[in-house]
């Protein structure tokens, strides 16, 4: 069966890493928590401690149909400068598995040289890390640009999560989630539909 991962690392955000975690297994998806530290025990950039499912010397990226960035600034820069995992996105990116991004996770797939002429955002904070060769969408709450899937910030997770859920296993599955988030709000307040 094939699998998904988020990559993580100390201080990534915490609604970031647990929404997206808690939509993809709610919908049957198998997902691995995938530390890029040390060892298993990983700290969010709240204090939460939870544990990985693995390491990622431990993992063949092969059993992996996509992955998912989440943010937190001084994670997302940790993942950024870990070589193995630029590696993983440009392998991923070449095979056009899903990735997505969230926040400050953009940076990674900026850094991994795959957002050339692709659309992405991003949260405003790093904007400026973001290279110029993208188009840069910072109105949009959510980027979709073929296989990649970018999103601005914390607030946004939930909207990330159910595009990844509908991405992998299609409109029907994402339905079945939705009422979670009360869509009528969204759509009242936010004028946001999804």
């Amino acid at each position: 069966m094939e699998k998904f991962m988020i990559l993580l690392a100390n201080n990534n955000e915490t609604i970031e890493v647990l929404t997206v975690l808690d939509y993809l297994r709610r919908s049957d998806i198998k997902v691995d928590l995938v530390s890029t530290e040390e060892g298993l025990d990983l700290v969010t950039s709240h204090g939460v401690k939870y544990m990985a499912d693995l390491n990622l010397a431990d993992i063949d990226i092969d059993d992996y149909m996509g992955l998912y960035i989440p943010g937190g600034t001084k994670g997302a820069e940790s993942l950024r400068d870990n070589d193995k995992v630029i590696r993983i996105i440009k392998d991923f990116d070449q095979k056009e598995k899903l990735i997505g991004a969230i926040c400050a996770g953009p940076i990674v797939l900026n850094k991994a040289g795959i957002l050339l002429d692709k659309k992405a955002t991003s949260h405003p904070s790093v904007k400026d890390q973001m290279d110029k060769t993208a188009t840069y969408l910072e109105d949009e709450i959510l980027v979709e640009d073929g296989h990649i899937v970018t999103s601005r910030g914390a607030a946004l997770t939930n909207y990330l999560a159910l595009k990844l859920v509908e991405k992998i296993k299609g409109k029907q599955a994402k339905e079945v989630l939705k009422p979670a988030i009360q869509q009528d709000m969204v759509e009242k307040y936010y004028g946001f539909n999804f």
